[in-house]
């Protein structure tokens, strides 16, 4: 690989890297907004969009550190 296309892969590594730190920030705040609901709104609709939201998100960050992890591998 030249050096212009492992500087482009760079690069997106380092926006992927970026954006699941925005991801984990929002999974964390959703995750801790859940929390602080009392248990009965906590087995509300509310309630469960939001946990629905939080492992969504969790689902996205793990799914993002994998192909940065693959682009890590790229020789």
């Amino acid at each position: 690989m030249n050096e212009q296309r492992r500087k482009e892969i760079a690069k997106a590594e380092e926006l992927l890297s970026q954006a699941l730190s925005i991801l984990e920030g929002a999974r964390d705040d959703e995750q801790e907004a859940f929390d602080n609901l009392s248990e009965g709104l906590q087995q509300s609709e509310r309630g469960y969009a939001m946990e629905t939201n939080v492992h969504t998100l969790e689902e996205f960050v793990d799914n993002i550190d994998q192909v940065i992890q693959g682009l890590g591998e790229i020789e």
